[in-house]
């Protein structure tokens, strides 16, 4: 099953984060996210103007609420930097990986 296709499950703590072979293979799966220290991934898009940019932040924060896996959002004119790790865990999940691939179905214009 694709990535998109799954849900978020939230975290409750006491799991160890993604590491080595198993990160790899979710990072695979995800075009262009780049995993920093096998800590966290984060993924830049780009936009012609303003509108567009904000159009594409509420349809991640519409996805985060929806998928309960909330990123961090770095947002200004024509451009979205998106940055996400589990926090419970201070590392990296597959859900992080759910919700990248639910972000990259967003259109970008």
């Amino acid at each position: 099953m694709s990535l998109s296709r799954k849900q978020c499950v939230p975290c409750k703590g006491g799991v160890p984060p993604l590491k080595g072979e198993e990160l790899e293979k979710l990072k695979q799966q995800v075009d262009g996210w780049e995993v920093v220290e096998e800590h966290h991934i984060t993924k830049t898009y780009k936009f012609s103007n303003f509108v567009k940019a904000l159009a594409f932040v509420n349809k991640v924060g519409d996805i985060a609420e929806e998928q309960g896996h909330h990123p961090d959002i770095f947002f200004t004119w024509g451009k979205v930097r998106i940055t996400m790790c589990t926090h419970k865990i201070d590392g990296l999940t597959e859900s992080d990986f759910i919700l990248a691939a639910r972000i990259d179905e967003i259109p970008v214009s």
